[in-house]
């Protein structure tokens, strides 16, 4: 059935001996066009210019496509990028993690799987050196500029927002595409598509050739829903043989029998009739489909299929659906179907994104070997032929090389100790090294800080604080925030410093309160005596360690002002900012250099 089918028409007067034969003539499928306007700057994608957004509502209309496009998109990306050589290049892997988010990452592969095309929004520094962020940008929302016959590539993409809805007096703003000009523009794109045999400015989806059975299985769908709300068949015949009236009193008599019969209560639909009497009165005959319900089965079948083989999902089972066939339902066959899914399907779709990812990279001087971490199983991985730990760590997803933290351990750690970022309405003042030593932090903040007074106030002389009301010191006259630092650097850094330190790079400070915490929950535990938990606040990342403490101050830039004599008067520092015990003592000292290098009393070496 198609939707394009006139259901409707007005009928025919019948002349004596004559009759009349109407042909319905159903809707064929057809590629998508690519038009180069003479009067448009950007060349058209489909007709009316729309066919993203035909891809779009083939995804939300048919249940089977979008399932296979979550699905593999999801598989795309995997549980993120990594690379096999990051405990090598430390700081660049920590540049790529802040460059590429997860979730634009997610959203590009959701787009490249979907519309068989991205795209990046890639954002230079001021000046123009470096890229400063990547950001996802819509697919629907770009067309390709019209290229001249010395243009080896497209030179720029145009964007609106809503290109079905656009009228003739927007302007598209034009964003030049990545890497054509010798000087980098503020914003460029990065187009990412695969080569496809005709096709230059855009590219089909590898599903191209299953949409017309994405739109039959919606089609189906479509019908028996109307059918259910519709009562399936004409419920009733209303014959009228007192004459033909006229158009309005035809119009007024179906309109009032409508409110009286129509609605899901009465559901069903009726005909009505007018005629000059009985002996003229409609005749229906009524047109069934012969073993509709097995044909409708067939198509909802076939269309499932067919979208399948068109995604080339290698079993259903690895979308969560049963095979009735009986094939990929046991362990072997589900492991051979994810490794033969993974290799032909998931990888391709991956190298695409990493290539262009590596474009990007390279322009901020960074190389690293990326991958996805994969999904599936471990047991499902087929290591056999591999040989290198490299190689090992791609198909599997997990860090290989003896002495590197596991992603569990890392995400341990992330969770463990709380970090915070700290806002520009935030200075710092003055920074040292921990000791019980050091000037007690009431002293510290009022001999560098003041706040700011108003005229009335400097007037009216210093304002005394109040014992029963809630000091200023209590994070809103200045912060106490505790950063990790290095003293010695020896290249060989373990994996936790290693971390902290990409925090510390990144402004990342603590409260006494999380590092505390991190402490008693265990983090890095197994670098502790017997793998027990241990102080990192005197300990940090255990034996020989080459790290300390920094002890930060800030002050709230809109009350306070920097190095002063005399401070206000203020209540008592709230205790649990007064550090107290040995711990604190030591978080100033690297275990290296403490006695026996940090180890624990009972160590024997």
């Amino acid at each position: 059935m198609s939707k394009h089918i006139n259901k409707y028409r007005k009928p025919t007067v019948a002349k004596k001996k004559d009759s009349k034969i109407s042909f319905v003539n159903l809707s064929t499928y057809s590629s998508p066009k690519i038009v180069e306007s003479k009067s448009k700057e950007w060349v058209e994608f489909g007709a009316n210019n729309n066919y993203f957004q035909f891809l779009i509502d083939r995804y939300n209309g048919s249940p089977t496509n979008s399932a296979v496009i979550n699905a593999i998109s999801q598989m795309i990306f995997g549980k993120g990028l990594d690379a096999t050589n990051s405990s090598k290049k430390p700081e660049q892997y920590a540049l790529m993690i802040s460059l590429f988010k997860k979730d634009v990452v997610r959203r590009l592969a959701y787009d490249l799987k979907l519309a068989g095309q991205c795209a990046i929004q890639v954002i230079y520094s001021k000046d123009k050196k470096k890229i400063q962020m990547v950001e996802h940008l819509p697919i629907e929302t770009l067309r390709a500029e019209k290229c001249s016959a010395d243009d080896k590539e497209v030179q720029a993409y145009y964007y609106h927002p809503d290109w079905a809805n656009a009228k003739p007096s927007d302007e598209p703003k034009r964003i030049p595409a990545f890497g054509v000009s010798d000087s980098p523009q503020p914003i460029e794109i990065l187009y990412i598509k695969p080569y496809k045999a005709g096709m230059y400015y855009y590219s089909t989806p590898d599903y191209q050739g299953g949409l017309q059975y994405a739109e039959l299985e919606e089609e189906v769908s479509n019908y028996h829903l109307n059918n259910i709300l519709n009562g399936l068949a004409p419920s009733m015949l209303i014959n009228f043989n007192n004459g033909i009236p006229d158009e309005n009193a035809q119009t007024i008599i179906e309109n009032k029998i409508k409110n009286k019969f129509s609605g899901s209560s009465n559901a069903g639909k009726f005909i009505l009739a007018f005629n000059d009497d009985k002996e003229s009165a409609a005749d229906i005959t009524p047109v069934q489909l012969s073993d509709a319900h097995n044909q409708y089965q067939f198509l909802s079948e076939e269309s499932q299929k067919k979208i399948m083989v068109s995604h080339r999902v290698v079993s259903p089972m690895l979308l969560g659906v049963k095979d009735s066939t009986g094939l990929g339902n046991n362990a072997d066959e589900l492991k051979t179907a994810t490794i033969l899914m993974d290799n032909t399907v998931i990888r391709p779709f991956q190298e695409l994104l990493i290539d262009a990812f590596d474009q990007i990279l390279a322009f901020n001087g960074i190389s690293l070997n990326l991958y996805f971490k994969t999904l599936q199983p471990l047991e499902f991985t087929d290591l056999d032929n591999v040989k290198d730990e490299e190689t090992r760590e791609i198909e599997t997803g997990v860090k290989m090389s003896k002495g590197d933290l596991s992603d569990e351990q890392f995400k341990e750690i992330e969770d463990g100790l709380k970090e915070e970022l700290i806002h520009d309405e935030w200075e710092l003042v003055e920074k040292r090294e921990y000791s019980e030593k050091n000037e007690d932090i009431e002293s510290w903040a009022n001999r560098l800080l003041k706040e700011k007074k108003t005229a009335l106030q400097k007037l009216a002389g210093i304002v005394k604080s109040k014992p029963n009301e809630k000091s200023k010191l209590d994070k809103s006259f200045y912060k106490i925030r505790y950063e990790y630092a290095e003293k010695y650097s020896s290249g060989k850094s373990r994996d936790f410093c290693k971390n902290m330190m990409k925090k510390t790079a990144k402004g990342v400070v603590y409260r006494k309160e999380d590092i505390a915490q991190a402490s008693f929950s265990g983090v890095n535990k197994s670098f502790g005596h017997k793998g027990q938990n241990y102080s990192l606040f005197r300990y940090k990342g255990g034996v020989n360690c080459g790290h300390y403490f920094n002890e930060n101050l800030y002050r709230l830039k809109s009350k306070t002002e920097k190095y002063i004599s005399k401070g206000k008067e203020v209540n008592d520092i709230p205790s649990s900012y007064t550090p107290k015990g040995k711990e604190y003592t030591d978080a100033k000292t690297a275990p290296k250099d403490m006695a026996n290098n940090g180890h624990h009393p009972n160590y024997k070496g």
